[in-house]
């Protein structure tokens, strides 16, 4: 799986900064099992008719969610990185038509809308958060699954392995920084929350549109 290794576009940083689902490192594995059981395990609950992964990055889940014969697309405002993603689907034996180019922003109900969108990792990245909530809510047909990295615990196990110190341990592109008292606080304005994961060391949390009973 190609990564884009922390490239930046119009000053932003986008993809990941290195393979954390390939990563051979013990702690790595381990944090990453969680986030992937979580992740999973809501997926499975909504038994989705679709999925549209917002901000996609290099098309890790998509990939995935078709090899286990779920309908998947995904979007993301980088153009470098949708190019990424589409040589990983090429490379997969799947099509590269599956990825799209827009910003969260650019949302609309007509061509985005799925039975379960997904978007995990992108909220922290956003200037305008709460006009990425009401983008994610214009197209919320059914079900959204939506993470966030758990602060101050994400920078202080940043500070614990010497990473971005002169940052006071803020991973680089994070602009947001949510508790989870306070992602809950965001998400209960545009969705009905209906569970909760706290994987390590994010919050996680399973949603369902407001128009839905």
């Amino acid at each position: 799986m190609k990564t884009s290794h922390g490239e930046i576009e119009d000053g932003v940083v986008v993809g990941n900064t290195y393979d954390k689902y390939g990563s051979r490192n013990r702690i790595v594995k381990v944090i990453m099992s969680g986030y992937d059981n979580a992740l999973s395990e809501l997926v499975r609950k909504t038994k989705p008719k679709d999925i549209h992964e917002i901000g996609c990055g290099e098309g890790y889940w998509v990939l995935r969610w078709h090899q286990e014969n779920i309908k998947a697309r995904g979007s993301d405002f980088s153009r470098k990185v949708i190019n990424i993603a589409r040589t990983n689907a090429v490379e997969s034996g799947i099509s590269d038509l599956l990825f799209e180019q827009f910003s969260i922003y650019d949302l609309i109900h007509d061509r985005d809308s799925a039975d379960l969108i997904v978007c995990c990792e992108v909220l922290e990245h956003l200037e305008d958060p709460e006009a990425g909530m009401a983008a994610l809510q214009r197209i919320a047909k059914n079900y959204i699954i939506l993470s966030v990295p758990r602060e101050p615990l994400w920078r202080i196990l940043n500070l614990a392995r010497g990473k971005y110190i002169a940052h006071l341990g803020n991973t680089p592109g994070h602009m947001q920084h949510w508790s989870k008292k306070s992602f809950l606080c965001l998400v209960n304005k545009y969705f009905n929350v209906l569970e909760v994961k706290n994987p390590l060391p994010w919050t996680m949390v399973l949603c369902r549109a407001k128009h839905i009973v």
